[in-house]
């Protein structure tokens, strides 16, 4: 069954799924519903004006929250800092595997090969398990699958060695200087970037519509080809669960050396803005942090849009 067919499948499952939140996230719910209108779109640099940074407490050691379409930063703390980056990796893993257009429904075998050797992390991918390419990179994405992400390295030409290569070829053509990557997993803690060239990863994976697709499927499965059974997964970013939230790309990540990470490219207000958040204090603040940057963005823009509307009055 192919990607697409399985994603609007999925969508007809209602298990409510049920995460322990008592840290220090700001509840979906306080988000105000009547959010501002559309009719006027306020430049960035503008909306930048009535931005009060002093007013933004997040929990995240770095981040920066960009509008995307205008290229304006609206927020960032220790923007250009190196730190290990965990998962996000994987976004360069996804880009790097559909550059090479390789055969999306061939079939990959994971292997003893594929464990973690590393931190000795979990697995819902048993030796032998078979699945198609494309949905290793599903369950890479969406679950952050590592034994999944080290298949597809595994299984290029030219093997792991070349993947990486590759992954680093992409990031200088990028331009991102100060990335750089060891593992197609991101269990290694040599896999660095910032939060600034983070946002430039997002806003690359972002013109793919397969990662977009991905990372954004709340809960979905794979077949495995051996047994034919269903590998089941949630989506590691509980926000693409949340109607409130109107997520376009996800990716979410954790090793001890980088923290709680997690990246997003979102619409607020029906502005497309990307948030990079590094090394959150805790499990769930990066959740906690994301909602306080909408809160912070849609308060702004209302008194924006209000003082935007009355200087084009004036000049009329």
């Amino acid at each position: 069954m192919s990607f697409t067919n399985r994603f609007c499948f999925s969508l007809l499952f209602s298990l409510v799924f049920t995460v322990n939140t008592y840290a220090e996230s700001v509840s979906d719910n306080e988000f105000n519903s009547e959010t501002t209108s559309s009719s006027t779109y306020v430049p960035a640099e503008f909306l930048a004006e009535h931005l009060d940074p002093k007013k933004l407490f997040l929990r995240s050691s770095a981040a920066i929250v960009m509008d995307q379409r205008d290229g304006v930063v609206l927020f960032e703390r220790d923007s250009n800092e190196k730190r290990p980056i965990a998962s996000l990796t994987k976004l360069m893993t996804a880009m790097v595997i559909l550059d090479s257009k390789l055969p999306m429904n061939e079939i990959l075998k994971i292997k003893r090969a594929d464990r973690d050797r590393l931190r000795g992390s979990k697995s819902r991918l048993s030796y032998g398990t078979q699945l198609t390419r494309e949905d290793m990179l599903l369950i890479a994405l969406a679950a952050s699958e590592n034994r999944a992400a080290a298949a597809l390295a595994r299984t290029f030409p030219g093997g792991k060695k070349a993947f990486v290569a590759a992954m680093n070829i992409k990031a200088d053509a990028l331009g991102l200087k100060n990335t750089h990557f060891t593992d197609s997993t991101g269990l290694h803690s040599g896999n660095i970037s910032t939060a600034s060239e983070l946002a430039k990863i997002v806003d690359a994976a972002y013109s793919y519509p397969l990662i977009r697709d991905m990372t954004t499927s709340g809960k979905d499965y794979v077949i495995d080809h051996r047994s034919g059974w269903k590998v089941e997964f949630f989506n590691t970013n509980r926000l693409v669960r949340r109607k409130s939230w109107d997520i376009n790309l996800s990716k979410t990540g954790y090793i001890a050396d980088a923290g709680y990470c997690m990246v997003m490219h979102t619409n607020i207000n029906e502005r497309p803005v990307i948030i990079v958040l590094l090394n959150s204090w805790g499990k769930y603040s990066k959740f906690g942090d994301s909602n306080r940057i909408r809160h912070w963005i849609d308060s702004a823009e209302k008194r924006a849009k209000r003082s935007y509307a009355g200087l084009a009055s004036a000049q009329s």
